[in-house]
């Protein structure tokens, strides 16, 4: 990627939204797009629940920081689990959400995950494909060695960054956006992600939260000639934290 570059980590501060929903750290903004650190309770879109999604929150924000009068434009350019926290990127135009859709749809966005499991994977890295389907009915992705009619190809690298006396920590580069992707992967080599009951961990996080986080995001600015790059801080908890120290 050609042009200047920028990472973007750990603001000082959060933005608020409604009164009653504080909108998470802001890590990246400007009149294009707008990148927040999601926390595992999040809801980035409406959904069944009648929960405020980050979308309505975030729109407020804008048109309260910026004194902007009428609806608010904001674009979903990409979209995190419930349960999973880390960089999510919104699109503050039409211009930069049309341009940022053909670089993820293209692979030009560069991704990585940070994962907490309990068992040491059979290679320190690896290299994963498989074919992914959705049962709808049961919010659950099923993987298949051969392609199944529905199924779409999956693909992620992994790699072993870090261990405690209890669980391991892995770098995911995920290379296709599938459903639960990461999530049923690691569950299939035998490391289902801490407090994800759905893949098979025994036991779930006291917060109902799954230990994935959207670590990294690094892609080419959708208007600047800029390879802009944005890393984002796991939530704090004892086994967090005991990882974040070695990094």
């Amino acid at each position: 990627m050609n042009g200047p570059s920028r990472t973007f980590q750990h603001p000082q501060k959060e933005k608020v939204g409604f009164p009653s929903y504080t909108i998470p750290e802001i890590l990246y903004e400007d009149n294009h797009l707008i990148a927040v650190n999601k926390r595992a309770s999040d809801l980035v879109q409406t959904d069944k629940t009648l929960d405020t999604p980050m979308t309505d929150a975030i729109k407020e924000y804008i048109k309260r920081e910026y004194n902007k009068p009428g609806d608010v434009f904001l674009g979903v350019i990409h979209r995190l689990d419930r349960p999973v926290s880390g960089v999510v990127l919104f699109a503050k135009t039409s211009k930069a959400l049309d341009r940022m859709n053909k670089r993820f749809r293209e692979r030009e966005i560069e991704k990585k995950y940070w994962a907490v499991v309990k068992e040491k994977p059979p290679k320190d890295a690896d290299h994963l494909t498989s074919y992914i389907k959705k049962n709808a009915r049961q919010n659950k992705s099923y993987l298949y060695n051969n392609f199944v009619e529905g199924s779409q190809l999956a693909e992620l690298k992994y790699q072993l960054i870090g261990a405690s006396d209890r669980f391991y920590l892995l770098e995911v580069e995920l290379l296709t956006g599938r459903h639960h992707q990461i999530r049923a992967q690691l569950a299939a080599i035998g490391c289902p992600i801490r407090g994800d009951l759905k893949y098979g961990f025994p036991r779930a996080n006291p917060d109902v939260s799954i230990s994935l986080h959207a670590r990294f995001l690094s892609f080419q600015h959708p208007v600047k000639d800029e390879l802009i790059t944005i890393v984002a801080n796991p939530p704090s908890d004892p086994v967090w934290d005991f990882f974040v120290k070695a990094f």
